[in-house]
């Protein structure tokens, strides 16, 4: 009897379910669920990206330079070790002091900028022309799968190769000039920005190829606004990995080409030291090439990859 009494309770609510109810149930549920993908999506980024709250310029500056100073202080109190307890004779490893009152008489000689100025200037040009040269090359080897084939392992061997294999080369074909030292100085630099720019145009996503064809970014266009700043990441690389190169190379050539009217770089620095077999002269040459070398890396490349990372998304922490 109860059953036969449920049965007519629940027919007349059917008819009203098929007038238009039953529909509005469904979309409810379809849009509770889209709801919760959406937030389930959410947290899923939310636990994948980290927050980093950012800190005070002054207590972000100190937690960035505190390693270093630790490091340095550390090398610096192991070298002192070493000399008082002379591992090797005082004339063969100077002191610390020694070698900062080596460089301390070139500063009062007025003599300290010029040597820097000199090398700088020099590994600058030398930078600037390379990177014209390997963006081009690059981007020829990159694009035509003719000249890959063809160049692509001698720029890898080139790579590879010690930039002082060529300063007897280019002494015998410029002789004891400038054009030597830029000669090696290119011939260091020009196959590692090249690669850099290839191996990022092989990283970009075809998406982003097809969709600059379709809205005509094509030729020289298609370069500056779609395969360029896609290949950024990759290309910095190779910038910054071709300095390093073309400093090693100038500092190469500057210890062997040396001449009295070619002005007296680090390279020729180092080289006079050695020639007056006075160490703590050698070893500031050292250290100022060294300095100079990390300078150029903190002060101009890494603010630059980290603008480039960051604008991608590809850095969470500044």
């Amino acid at each position: 009897m109860a059953s036969t009494e449920t049965d007519e309770a629940a027919a007349p609510a059917a008819p009203s379910a098929r007038n238009g109810e039953e529909p509005a149930a469904a979309g409810t549920d379809a849009t509770t669920d889209a709801g919760d993908l959406a937030g389930l999506e959410a947290g899923l980024d939310a636990l994948e990206s980290r927050v980093v709250a950012r800190q005070p310029w002054l207590r972000a500056a100190a937690a960035k330079a505190l390693p270093p100073v630790i490091a340095i202080a550390i090398v610096l109190g192991l070298w002192q070790l070493a000399y008082h307890f002379a591992l090797k004779p005082h004339y063969l490893l100077p002191s610390p002091l020694d070698v900062f009152g080596s460089l301390k008489q070139k500063w009062l000689e007025g003599t300290l900028l010029s040597f820097v100025w000199t090398s700088v200037s020099r590994g600058a040009l030398g930078f600037v022309t390379s990177v014209a040269i390997g963006t081009v090359l690059g981007l020829i080897v990159a694009k035509v799968k003719a000249v890959r084939a063809a160049i692509g392992p001698i720029l890898s061997g080139l790579q590879s190769l010690p930039s002082v294999a060529w300063v007897p080369a280019a002494i015998i074909w410029f002789g004891l000039s400038d054009a030597t030292i830029y000669a090696v100085v290119l011939l260091g630099a020009v196959p590692s920005i090249a690669n850099g720019l290839v191996a990022g145009v092989d990283q970009i996503s075809p998406l982003y190829l097809r969709a600059g064809r379709t809205i005509g970014a094509t030729g020289l266009t298609g370069v500056r606004h779609v395969l360029l700043p896609a290949a950024l990441p990759g290309y910095i690389a190779g910038l910054k990995q071709g300095w390093a190169f073309s400093w090693r190379s100038l500092m190469a050539a500057e210890l062997i080409v040396n001449a009295p009217d070619l002005g007296t770089g680090l390279g020729q620095l180092l080289e006079q030291g050695r020639e007056l077999q006075d160490m703590s002269w050698v070893l500031a040459a050292i250290l100022l090439i060294l300095i100079v070398g990390i300078g150029i890396e903190l002060l101009i490349f890494a603010p630059i990859e980290r603008r480039v990372l960051r604008s991608r998304g590809l850095l969470v922490k500044s």
